[in-house]
């Protein structure tokens, strides 16, 4: 048989087998039956369409009165709800989604945030309105930024942190964080020059609804005038967190450089300089911090509050005690922080009052003394202590965390703001985290 009647023999077949199947199929089918396993109907449910209207609570009033506003009368939580809900600690601006059916005067549901980590949605039933609360969940990653100080580490952060990289908010608050990690090795107020840099790897927090918010300082370099500082992260077994060089020692001093964050340097030690007030040379013992009103002050070190209360030109006066024969005192205060009093122990950071011109100043700013044995001291100079090492038993995690936040510090890791794409990711340091 040649290759076309082949061909041809090969196609009659085919045709015929096919037939059969069509047969064989339809007589099944009239029997209501399949001959091989029927796959399960995949119907879709049509997704039900809700329109939805935003409201935004307002100062001075109520959520019955917002609830009132949308044609709602009477709200009331169920008595189970107040579990997870207090209405009466929403603050204004909270954003409030009302989301109803076509045909349906009450909302089907109410969602709103209650907090950054938190979404509560509201619906209504026999005994009231029903709370349920759910988290809202933030994924994390390593987001390196970089540069050259020109002027202030916040304007040089705002230059090299594009904005879908960071916010406004986020990228000051990040100069500031930078500022207090390297609180006892470095002044900026006055060490600051330009060509000076910085390099630092921080969280990023991205939320499933798309929301970004600045999470935890990693590491930071920063080098001020051809010296290079260091700083990395790490948490120990015990769950203390704090920043340590590359040699593993403690960033962290026994007092703080300044306990203010402040614009200048307006006054400092002199044993005579003519009083702003009183036109006379007198001594000066301590360092004016020029500030704004209002500005957090902060124990420079733990110790015992020895004296609050109004203290002649000093005005508002806080004084605290501390080892080793020091004294450390925070004058012209416009007023303290809650549980501030004679005898309390306070820790290192912790606000105790806020920046004012009471007593003998011309403007808002904070006096601070520090006097070891009686003797006031310019704090710039003092021996502030070593830092405490990390224990040699840890040692190795700790070189683990920092060699991993070295790599990401290196210039491979930098983010290029002019390339359009989003910071590179990476996992944070495993106890270091």
């Amino acid at each position: 048989m040649d290759a076309d009647h082949l061909a041809g023999a090969r196609s009659l077949v085919a045709l015929s087998a096919a037939a059969g199947v069509l047969v064989a199929a339809g007589a099944f089918a009239a029997r209501d039956q399949w001959p091989w396993p029927r796959p399960a109907a995949r119907t879709a449910p049509a997704a039900e369409w809700l329109a939805e209207e935003v409201d935004t609570l307002r100062s001075g009033e109520s959520l019955a009165t917002l609830f009132s506003r949308q044609g709602i009368e009477g709200f009331s939580l169920s008595p189970g709800s107040s579990h997870w809900f207090d209405p009466r600690r929403l603050r204004p601006g909270v954003v409030l989604s009302f989301q109803r059916r076509p045909a349906d005067l009450l909302p089907l549901q109410v969602i709103l945030r209650t907090g950054a980590d938190q979404r509560v949605t509201l619906r209504f039933g026999a005994d009231g309105w029903h709370a349920v609360a759910e988290p809202v969940a933030w994924r994390s990653e390593s987001v390196v930024l970089g540069g050259q100080i020109v002027t202030t580490l916040s304007d040089a952060l705002a230059d090299e942190a594009p904005a879908e990289s960071l916010m406004a908010a986020d990228r000051v608050r990040l100069a500031w964080d930078l500022a207090d990690i390297f609180a006892w090795q470095v002044d900026f107020s006055r060490d600051l020059r330009p060509g000076d840099s910085f390099r630092v790897v921080a969280e990023r927090l991205v939320s499933e609804d798309g929301e970004v918010r600045l999470g935890r300082v990693l590491a930071g370099e920063l080098t001020v005038g051809g010296v290079t500082h260091e700083a990395y992260r790490w948490t120990a077994p015990d769950g203390q967190t704090g920043f340590f060089d590359a040699a593993g020692r403690s960033l962290r001093r026994a007092f703080l450089l300044a306990p203010v964050q402040f614009r200048r340097i307006s006054s400092r030690l002199s044993s005579a300089r003519l009083h702003p007030i009183l036109g006379i040379l007198r001594r000066h013992e301590g360092i004016d911090y020029a500030a704004d009103p209002g500005t957090p002050v902060m124990a420079a070190g733990d110790g015992i509050v020895t004296q609050r209360g109004w203290s002649g030109g000093y005005g508002n006066l806080i004084e605290l005690r501390h080892a080793n024969g020091i004294v450390t005192r925070y004058g012209h205060l416009s007023g303290f922080a809650k549980g501030i009093a004679a005898g309390v122990r306070v820790a290192q950071g912790q606000v105790i009052g806020y920046v004012g011109s009471t007593g003998l100043a011309t403007g808002p700013h904070l006096h601070y003394e520090f006097r070891v044995n009686g003797k006031p001291r310019d704090p710039r100079s003092a021996d502030l202590g070593t830092g405490m090492p990390v224990p040699l038993a840890q040692q190795r995690d700790f070189d683990l965390a920092r060699a991993h936040l070295t790599a990401l510090l290196s210039p491979g890791s930098l983010y290029a703001a002019n390339d359009g794409d989003r910071p590179e990711s990476a996992p944070t340091a495993g106890a270091g985290s």
